[in-house]
């Protein structure tokens, strides 16, 4: 059995107000390259199809051209995905027993009520059955019919939940099992805090959503969705592939790819990456204005000046635009106030944790996470 675990789509995504449309839809490709000469048995997408809830009649194009090549590339593929924290799981979940007729799975609602369970996909090969469990992203409020309340009424933890979830169903261990999942699954032993994330990521207000990796025990290999740096949660079967295109500043230098997983009898599954190569990197370029400039490219660039005396703003705003066309933001690494991102950035669609930022000016690494703790808390609130 061989299949491609992939996640993070975030099709619509817009990198400083930039929209990675195209590039995108050269990354889609790739993977749909991929998918013939692979010819996997599954695809399967871990959550974050859309950027947002409500995506864009532009994204939801993109969407479904990617589907349609990736079923000409592989058709005999089952296509399984999951909705993911932000996606709409109402949204995700529409037509979802008419395209499963056509080997397409869309979950986009975990199990809501008592008589419902994780939606599994059996698939056979020379050696058996393989049970994918396509668990889409979980708020401990959404699911309090299956796994109850505090004692007080208030919901579980994240922890608890999705615990009691994967607990009441019959997983069979002589089998081979897999997972799909969009959560924060945190390893043995280690700390929220020790974990790298993103800039692209949104993250809970004391960490909250955090789930210990050890649930993932009943399983041959866990597809993970969330983080966007490719990670393992513990075991080696147990992976986040991370973004197939990098979503922020943050993952500049990433090695992005397809994670290919192949299950041979049970207790023998191989995971190897194949690698995907963007239209334009993300880079970050530092240095004085004139050796800077010396690094002209079409990539997407954010610029560190470390230049000590001042520079004539309007000047060097034009100079950097000519050599980088792709230009994301302006940063001066000596002076504090001196951050000309929000003059280089256009704002006619921001996201909040980025506007408040452009609007605040230059932030420490304190203030940065004071800042994305509120507008993450805001966020949350504004959803439910």
């Amino acid at each position: 059995m061989i299949f491609f675990h992939l996640s993070d789509l975030h099709i619509g995504l817009r990198l400083h107000n930039r929209d990675l449309g195209e590039d995108q839809r050269y990354i889609f490709h790739q993977i749909a390259e991929e998918a013939a000469r692979v010819k996997p048995d599954a695809v399967v997408i871990a959550g974050d199809i859309y950027d947002r809830a409500v995506p864009s009649a532009d994204a939801v194009d993109l969407f479904d051209g990617f589907v349609m090549e990736l079923r000409s590339a592989a058709p005999d593929a089952e296509i399984m995905m999951i909705s993911g924290n932000h996606d709409s799981a109402p949204r995700v979940n529409v037509f979802r027993k008419v395209l499963a007729g056509a080997k397409i799975r869309m979950i986009g609602k975990p199990p809501i009520l008592p008589e419902e369970h994780i939606e599994k996909v059996v698939l056979r090969d020379s050696f058996g059955p393989v049970n994918f469990y396509l668990l889409p992203f979980v708020k401990p409020s959404a699911v309090r019919l299956i796994t109850g309340t505090e004692d007080d009424g208030t919901p579980l933890t994240y922890d608890e939940a999705v615990r009691r979830l994967i607990a009441r169903e019959n997983i069979r261990g002589e089998e081979r099992n897999v997972l799909v999942s969009h959560q924060f699954y945190l390893p043995a032993g280690k700390k929220a805090e020790d974990i790298e994330r993103m800039d692209s990521e949104i993250r809970t207000v004391g960490n909250i959503d955090e789930v210990g990796a050890d649930v993932l025990s009943p399983f041959d290999y866990a597809a993970l969705g969330h983080i966007h740096k490719p990670m393992k949660a513990g075991a080696d079967c147990y992976r986040y592939c991370g973004t197939p295109l990098a979503c922020s500043v943050s993952e500049a230098g990433q090695e992005k790819g397809i994670v290919l997983v192949e299950m041979g009898e049970k207790g023998h599954t191989s995971v190897s990456v194949i690698p995907l190569r963007p239209m334009r990197e993300i880079r970050v370029i530092e240095g004085d204005l004139e050796a800077v400039l010396e690094k002209a490219t079409d990539d997407y660039v954010q610029v560190r000046l470390t230049d000590k005396a001042d520079l004539d703003v309007i000047d060097m705003q034009e100079r950097l635009r000519l050599a980088f066309p792709n230009l994301l933001e302006v940063r001066r690494e000596t002076l504090r106030g001196a951050d000309y991102s929000a003059e280089v950035q256009a704002r006619e669609d921001p996201d909040p944790f980025g506007m408040c930022r452009a609007f605040l000016g230059d932030l420490d690494a304190e203030e940065t996470e004071l800042l994305r703790s509120v507008v993450t808390a805001a966020t949350e609130a504004g959803g439910e």
